[in-house]
């Protein structure tokens, strides 16, 4: 396959990866060992990151998935408030995208189709009539290669997606970062750079349940979204283009609001997304780092802050879960035991001239941050 040279650009940084030494940040080791064997016999890894807390990060090469993240509660007990599985061949079953990157599109597009510079581009309908998180076999579904970064306490996860994968155009080659600070930070960092035009929307999938993962529902969690708009959707979650205030509605997050203290008022959005499954439309003031949710469960005290580049956040409240997923030490995780914060620009951008863009093109590079800060409440 020959690159051209604004795909080489990125090259240089992934050649840095397969050299480091595998030491984080003060010394600190990235562990990494093995996680189970694919059906065609190929390795996967588990890697782990932990900081002066105690506070530790796993994350497998299959999909990018975040498999375990230990958080202290107000008294210092680590615990567990990712779901997730203890065994690779459980997330080969096709579960609800736990913990994974998602990519090349984030989030769903309307008749799994979209136009660039003329052009009709046709992608898989796997969530009925629209696409969704990348297609049948998204970035969720891969092995990506993963090594320790140099100085820091990070990992790094990279993979070339060829044009023409699940009908994207482009050769894009993404890297991933997560990294650990010892502030209970979680840095997740996306870069990706393309040989033709093409759109990418990445983001991170994890199910949070800041009581721990397998102790019952998330409907007591206090979230707060910094968000005076949202996108409404179809009854096939597809955008209508409006971007409409939540002012007098049950997607008003902007004080602390229980998750669980409007889902089930009769609201015709609420009704299409079985509860929340919405993109919320972030106030933003400049184009750094900006505050986009903080959510509080009061009885261990975790809270968690996010801060992201992006223009928008996906909250969905595990609506779909039903006891059927038997997960990590034996939970079982019914309805709305985990919810999930998506850091995004919005759903089905691509049709959406009005939305912000997501179009990539040679000679540039995408880039994107989210920070989620760990800590706890009195």
């Amino acid at each position: 396959m020959t690159l051209s040279r604004s795909l080489l650009a990125l090259v240089p940084l992934a050649i840095l990866c397969t050299v480091i030494t595998g030491l984080g940040q003060a010394g600190t080791a990235v562990k990494r060992a093995p996680f189970g064997t694919m059906p065609d016999g190929a390795a996967v890894e588990v890697l782990t990151l932990t900081n002066a807390a105690g506070m530790e990060v796993r994350a497998i090469t299959y999909g990018g998935i975040i498999t375990s993240l230990r958080v202290p509660d107000r008294t210092g007990k680590l615990d567990d408030i990712v779901l997730g599985f203890d065994r690779l061949d459980d997330y080969l079953k096709d579960p609800p995208f736990f913990g994974a990157i998602i990519g090349r599109y984030g989030n769903r597009i309307a008749r799994g189709q979209f136009v660039l510079d003329g052009k009709t581009y046709k992608l898989a309908t796997n969530n009925g009539p629209n696409h969704l998180h990348g297609g049948t076999k998204g970035f969720d579904k891969v092995i990506w290669k993963a090594e320790p970064v140099a100085g820091k306490n990070a990992i790094a996860f990279s993979r070339t997606s060829a044009d023409g994968e699940e009908g994207y155009p482009g050769n894009l080659l993404v890297q991933v970062t997560y990294t650990l600070t010892d502030r209970n930070e979680l840095i997740v960092d996306y870069r990706a750079t393309t040989d033709k035009p093409t759109v990418v929307n990445l983001t991170q999938h994890s199910y949070f349940n800041l009581a721990g993962q397998a102790s019952g529902d998330i409907l007591g969690h206090q979230l707060m979204l910094n968000a005076d708009r949202y996108t409404p959707v179809s009854d096939t979650l597809i955008p209508t283009g409006e971007l409409a205030p939540v002012a007098g509605t049950p997607f008003d997050f902007r004080k602390p609001v229980a998750i669980g203290a409007r889902i089930g008022q009769p609201d015709a959005q609420l009704k299409n997304g079985l509860g929340y499954d919405h993109n919320w439309v972030l106030n933003r003031t400049a184009t750094g780092l900006e505050l986009a949710a903080r959510v509080v469960e009061p009885k261990t005290g975790r809270t968690m802050e996010i801060r992201t580049t992006e223009p928008g956040i996906q909250f969905y409240s595990g609506n779909f879960l039903d006891g059927k997923l038997t997960g990590k030490q034996g939970a079982q995780y019914k309805h709305r035991t985990g919810f999930c914060l998506e850091t995004q620009h919005y759903p089905d951008s691509p049709n959406q001239p009005k939305f912000p863009s997501t179009t990539v093109r040679p000679g540039t590079e995408y880039r994107s941050s989210t920070v989620f800060t760990f800590g706890v409440t009195k």
